[in-house]
């Protein structure tokens, strides 16, 4: 089994040489799991003491090229793809890299992983610099928490699949550092299988109780009945004390509003409702919603707390006035975050935190609401001065906030938002949903192909401690079709922003079936193996791939998104013009992840495969692959379901509900008998809807709930017939399939 080693000023993984001319000071820290003998520690030793270290860690060998996950402005990750150590930019979280023993891209791949993590009170990230060296830098965010030493900054690994090896070393260092879990052992909110419905985009911040129910009585009428909400900003009691303030300067002061008071505002206590109880509980009777979140800042609001307020001097804040990392700075400056820098934020007591948290949740419990969505959290990074520090201070808030949120609510009911920065992911001990990227701007039609190669790559990261909400969406909007297929891919959540009664249920029912129950898949939606170091938005030739995989099946979907739009950074002097770029390229069974495992140990490799979009069923083998064409902001979804041999020669592969973007995600369970005469195909599946299956030969009869159904049988072995409507959820319909033996 192959170890890193540190020899001579080359860092050795996997056997290949990953960094070149590292100097003396760069430490290793090797064996640190014997299950895993390529992890290992980088570290360096500085010559005095400091509360920020940058080091250099070397060149990065020829025959690499690399993946980087960094946050190109405070609150959120991007991707990136090069091959030198000059192009990693700053605050890199995740850097993955390649290379192949072989001639060309045909050889064998080996893939070292570089985590930069939290090292006691300190926080690592990596970059380059133009002496095309590979740099972490190493840093406390309080001057007065110095340290000479980075022991276990940069956690590396190896291996040989990607996937593997990143779920892998993010179990492995949850377990050595103790200070996050993997998903796996998380709690996963119920509401997660359920279509949602958000008031931000809808209102933003004038939401109001007669826009709520007109929003949820409206999705309701046209056949996408929310289950789930979120209140969003607008419902608290804030305040703007810089309303006096110069009129060229007022914009810039509503990033600094404050919470004076933990109850709703004067448009939830009135006429149209006494308070938030009494709306919250007519959304839940008369429209049948489960589950309601509320929506705070970390710090209360964006500006914190009102440090005079009466209600909130019991938590003893005081204003303080956030100090940025030159990391942050070197990338995109966010205006909300010089808002901040500028006016001061409104802090609590670290020692006070958790009685705010409870206080707060208590009393959204105490009137019906279900769980909170907590935004804002990267702020901490910029306040640890004074308070031992950003990893420590953002600790102590997180633990507090996880304790409150277990206390106060049923389920793990918390959605964590603006908290790409590893100070945050690797804290959250219990925290199981996070947003996967900035948001989604419907006004904006060139982030819209961004968005969805975004959230795409920043979930090989966050899909391994949290499950990743790719974030709502406009339903009547022109990337409606294209967000909502990347949705159904997804594995999280799915819920829309829609104006009341501005909606497209043509889309909603791609995605939601009556009852409001949605397909989702089992994991975190990821590009696949052969598009994660190519560039899916400006390199004019790469489709995005995304697959995931259901019960019984797998699922692909495929995106062009070139020529819609640029990267946010670098910021390009002259940006590209929008256009339309016709992309081919191909896909193949083999490209899904642990399809084997669903196919089981008796199956030959053979598959089959249904386009949603063109209707289309096609066979193939594991490793064939078929050629795919599409038009900028347009995809293809393809439902992959390995073909099985029931009986001797009745061959079977269920495809799900045909009408659904994620056919698949409606199957349950599929099993068989056979006697003398007959085979029978047993499968359970969800409902109501147009339901298909690959099948070598026409069936005698199809049942559904014992009840004998017409179908339709076509020569590409596509079998097919409606399932009806019936209970929800918690009901799946029995399939029957019947075959006459001869």
């Amino acid at each position: 089994m192959t170890t890193t080693r540190l020899e001579g000023g080359s860092l050795l993984v996997g056997g290949r040489e990953l960094l070149a001319q590292s100097p003396p000071e760069v430490t290793l820290r090797a064996g640190v799991a014997d299950a895993a003998p390529g992890a290992a520690f980088l570290g360096a030793r500085a010559a005095a003491p400091s509360s920020r270290h940058v080091f250099s860690l070397g060149t990065i060998s020829k025959g690499w090229r690399w993946l980087s996950l960094f946050r190109f402005k405070i609150w959120w990750m991007a991707p990136k793809m090069g091959p030198a150590a000059a192009g990693v930019p700053a605050e890199t979280q995740m850097l993955l890299l390649e290379t192949r023993n072989g001639a060309g891209a045909t050889g064998d791949a080996v893939y070292a992983l570089m985590l930069p993590v939290l090292d006691g009170d300190f926080r690592a990230s990596l970059q380059g610099a133009p002496e095309d060296e590979l740099q972490f830098c190493f840093e406390s965010g309080d001057p007065d928490v110095q340290t000479m030493e980075a022991v276990d900054a940069v956690f590396i690994n190896s291996g040989d699949n990607p996937f593997k090896l990143i779920k892998e070393s993010i179990k492995l260092l949850s377990k050595i550092k103790g200070t996050f879990s993997h998903i796996e052992s998380k709690e996963i909110s119920a509401y997660l299988d359920w279509f949602g419905w958000c008031t931000w985009d809808a209102f933003y911040k004038a939401v109001n109780p007669a826009g709520i129910e007109e929003g949820l009585q409206s999705l309701r009428e046209g056949g996408a009945p929310p289950k789930f909400l979120i209140i969003d900003d607008g419902w608290q009691e804030i305040v703007n004390e810089f309303e006096e303030v110069d009129e060229a300067l007022r914009e810039q002061t509503l990033f600094a509003e404050r919470l004076v008071d933990l109850k709703e505002n004067d448009k939830f206590r009135g006429e149209a409702c006494e308070n938030l109880g009494d709306i919250v509980k007519k959304i839940k009777e008369k429209h049948g919603v489960k589950y309601i979140y509320a929506w705070h800042a970390l710090l209360g609001y964006w500006g914190g707390v009102r440090a005079t307020s009466d209600a909130m001097k019991k938590y003893n804040p005081k204003l303080v006035y956030p100090v940025q990392s030159p990391g942050n700075v070197a990338n995109l400056r966010d205006v909300a975050m010089d808002s901040l820098q500028k006016f001061g934020v409104g802090i609590i007591d670290p020692d006070k935190i958790y009685e705010f948290y409870n206080d707060q949740h208590s009393y959204l419990s105490s009137v019906g609401v279900n769980g909170v969505k907590v935004d804002v959290q990267n702020v901490m990074e910029t306040l640890g001065h004074g308070f031992g520090g950003r990893v420590a201070l953002t600790r102590k808030y997180q633990q507090a906030l996880e304790e409150s949120i277990a206390r106060n609510f049923k389920g793990n009911d918390i959605i964590c938002c603006m908290c790409h920065n590893s100070d945050n992911i690797f804290s959250a001990m219990k925290s199981a949903v996070a947003r996967a990227s900035e948001d989604f701007m419907p006004r904006e039609p060139t982030l819209q192909t961004l968005h969805i190669a975004t959230v795409a790559f920043n979930s090989l990261l966050l899909g391994e401690v949290f499950i990743p909400d790719w974030d709502m969406f406009h339903s009547e909007h022109e990337s409606a079709e294209f967000h909502g297929a990347a949705r159904a891919v997804s594995g999280g959540g799915v819920y829309v922003s829609d104006k009341p009664g501005v909606h497209n249920f043509s889309v909603l029912k791609k995605l939601v079936l009556p009852d409001g129950s949605i397909l989702r898949a089992r994991h975190a939606g990821r590009p696949t193996c052969d598009c994660l170091f190519d560039d899916p938005v400006m390199d004019d030739k790469s489709l995005l791939k995304i697959w995931n995989v259901n019960n019984l099946s797998g699922v692909i979907g495929v995106f062009n998104c070139q020529g819609a739009g640029n990267w946010a950074w670098p910021v390009n002097a002259i940006p590209r013009v929008p256009t339309t770029v016709n992309i081919a390229g191909h896909f193949s069974p083999s490209d899904v992840e642990s399809l084997e495992e669903i196919a089981g140990d008796d199956w030959n490799g053979a598959t089959a495969l249904y386009a949603f979009n063109s209707c289309s069923l096609s066979r193939l083998q594991k490793n064939q692959s078929l050629e795919v064409s599409l038009c900028t902001m347009t995809c293809e979804i393809y439902t992959i379901s390995p073909i099985k041999v029931f009986g001797e020669a009745v061959r079977v592969a269920p495809l799900g509900l045909l009408n659904m973007f994620n056919s698949g995600g409606a199957l349950d369970s599929i099993a068989s008998s056979v006697d003398s005469s007959d085979t029978t195909i047993q499968i359970k599946c969800r409902g109501p809807g147009r339901f298909g299956v690959y099948s070598s030969a026409r069936p005698a009869i199809c049942r559904v709930d014992a009840h004998e159904v017409e179908f339709s049988y076509s020569d590409d072995g596509l079998l097919a017939f409606d399932l009806p409507d019936g209970p929800s959820l918690s009901h799946l319909r029995n399939i029957e399939i019947l075959y006459r033996l001869c």
